[in-house]
């Protein structure tokens, strides 16, 4: 901070913005390089577009669909013959009584509205579609278990 006197002999002090200007111009320019980087999306999986949405708890019945159309409750590999009697006895065990599906978007609506029909016949009060996929982590791992069990 500098100090002078004006012609009067009083005296005043003037703040020199010029480096501070200079430190937000160099932060601007790094966020503008280094922001790209976080927006890497693996480009194998297509994410359907949603408008608007809430975050998903994981505290409720989750359904996952795989691209091939295999079925998880909660991670746990099961057929669509299964999917009613496995939600009932799911239903006593979660904080909600709701249903959320997570599909890859090439999953057939038909898959879809079986999780639909399931849920209504297990008097699920609410179901939420989630507005994406599961990610290929999420996918590799369903494997691993199927094949492991």
């Amino acid at each position: 901070m500098a100090m002078s006197t004006n012609k009067k002999g009083k005296l005043f002090t003037e703040i020199n913005i010029t480096p501070l200007t200079d430190i937000f111009l160099v932060l601007l320019i790094i966020m503008m390089v280094v922001a790209p980087t976080f927006q890497s999306m693996d480009n194998a999986i297509t994410v359907p577009e949603i408008n608007s949405g809430v975050a998903i708890e994981q505290k409720n019945a989750t359904i996952s669909i795989t691209r091939e159309g295999l079925m998880f409750i909660n991670g746990k590999q099961i057929t669509e013959e299964q999917l009613t009697d496995e939600l009932i006895a799911l239903k006593s065990s979660i904080e909600k009584p709701e249903v959320v599906v997570k599909a890859d978007e090439s999953v057939k609506s038909a898959e879809i509205m079986k999780v639909m029909n399931a849920a209504q016949d297990a008097e699920y009060k609410k179901l939420i579609v989630a507005g994406e996929p599961l990610s290929k982590k999420e996918q590799k791992d369903l494997k691993e278990k199927k094949q492991g069990v």
